[in-house]
């Protein structure tokens, strides 16, 4: 196994919080292996970029020697966690989650070892409990201690309701590190309350308490950076800003390609597989156009293969880096109830843009080409029975043939 101080340095890389380093080290320093513990609640079956960085440094655990307890919460995703944006989130049914978790572990082994995970359901103690049972872990936490979680009292002083099953939610998840005697537990620095009931519930039942360690929300495409620090939008699919997993190796290698010049390191911290040293390196040694070109080529080829990655270099060189055309140009046939067809209409109708609105601001900018000519009048409009070449953006390319008919 690698030495400690060497695991130290790259397991808390990128990290916001470890409770307590000292613990973590020590523990590393005994030279067995840990139970990293990570819980997900598999609310949503698609997964992008900023859910995969807990998984990049659980798959960090792995390649030290780690045990990696994957732990489905299919009875707390049906509880629901409370996150202050809901008062209370929709109750989930049994079926949907099932179907989430399924689709969760299919891409969540894209980037961990599944030879070396276990996986485990935390229904599997958790029906099981009996309500004796229940009332003695209730009596291990204060409700005092309970509303110092943030949203509840943000709810308790606004007089909003906070229903009694909410309450359970960080006890519940907490149990889980008591039953599974973790070593270590991730988690998103929303869940650093959740996670530290989980360490002090193990002291409580005479366990060693588990070390904690947040990671930082991934922030999406439109981030930038202001006064040295990252500032934008959590990478979202309600804010358009996603590296979606699944999506098409040129999709993902464009949109990589898109991230801000600055914000390319904070993705390389969080997501590249690239030692600390490297990509130190690559700060000093490679321009942006460069790094991102590398960051993009990892991504695709990790969610797909090496040919893939290829392939996508290839056609975003010819298409986004020069005046060619993509291989796979989409087509797209409108219909119009006139004889003509508005543009910025036409672009949002062929998903070249989100909305007529943001098709008119792009048109106004001179993001927009028709058969190789830039268009800026607003009030321009495509003729039935003709197939145009239309091109959206400049840094970053989109195109489409669209006939309108």
């Amino acid at each position: 196994m690698i030495d400690a101080q060497t695991q130290l340095k790259e397991l808390t890389r990128g990290t916001v919080e470890v409770h307590q380093i000292d613990e973590l080290r020590e523990r590393l320093e005994q030279g067995r292996p840990l139970r990293i513990k990570a819980g997900f609640d598999p609310t949503r079956p698609d997964l992008h970029l900023g859910h995969t960085v807990l998984m990049r440094k659980m798959r960090q655990f792995q390649d030290f020697g780690h045990e990696l307890i994957f732990l489905i919460g299919d009875f707390t995703a049906m509880l629901g966690d409370p996150t202050g944006q809901n008062e209370a989130r929709p109750r989930l049914t049994r079926e949907q989650v099932v179907s989430a978790a399924q689709s969760y572990q299919d891409q969540a082994f894209t980037i961990l070892d599944r030879s070396k995970t276990t996986v485990v359901h935390n229904s599997d103690w958790l029906s099981k409990l009996s309500l004796e049972q229940v009332l003695e872990l209730a009596a291990k936490r204060t409700l005092a201690r309970t509303l110092e979680r943030r949203d509840f009292k943000e709810r308790y002083e606004a007089q909003r309701d906070i229903y009694l099953h909410e309450l359970f939610y960080p006890l519940l998840q907490g149990f889980d590190s008591v039953h599974l005697e973790a070593d270590v537990e991730l988690g998103g620095t929303d869940q650093l309350f959740n996670l530290l009931v989980g360490r002090d519930l193990q002291q409580r039942f005479g366990q060693h308490r588990q070390v904690v360690m947040t990671l930082p929300i991934l922030e999406g495409l439109d981030a930038r950076v202001i006064d040295g620090q990252v500032v934008g939008k959590k990478m979202s699919k309600s804010a358009d800003n996603t590296i979606g997993v699944r999506e098409p190796g040129l999709v993902q290698y464009r949109k990589c390609m898109q991230v801000d010049d600055s914000v390319i390191w904070r993705y390389f911290e969080l997501l590249s597989s690239r030692s600390q040293i490297e990509i130190d390196s690559l700060k000093r040694t490679a321009d942006s156009l460069a790094a991102k070109a590398l960051f993009a080529f990892e991504i695709v080829e990790r969610f797909h293969d090496r040919a893939t990655a290829e392939a996508a270099q290839q056609s975003f060189g010819e298409a986004y880096l020069s005046n060619g055309l993509p291989k796979d140009v989409p087509e797209c046939e409108l219909t119009s109830d006139n004889e003509t067809l508005w543009l910025p209409k036409a672009l949002s109708m062929a998903g070249l843009v989100p909305s007529s609105s943001e098709g008119k601001r792009l048109v106004q900018q001179g993001g927009v080409e028709v058969d190789h000519q830039r268009i800026i009048d607003d009030k321009y409009t495509l003729a039935k029975g003709k197939r145009y070449l239309v091109r959206v953006g400049s840094k970053n390319r989109r195109f489409s043939y669209i006939t309108v008919r």
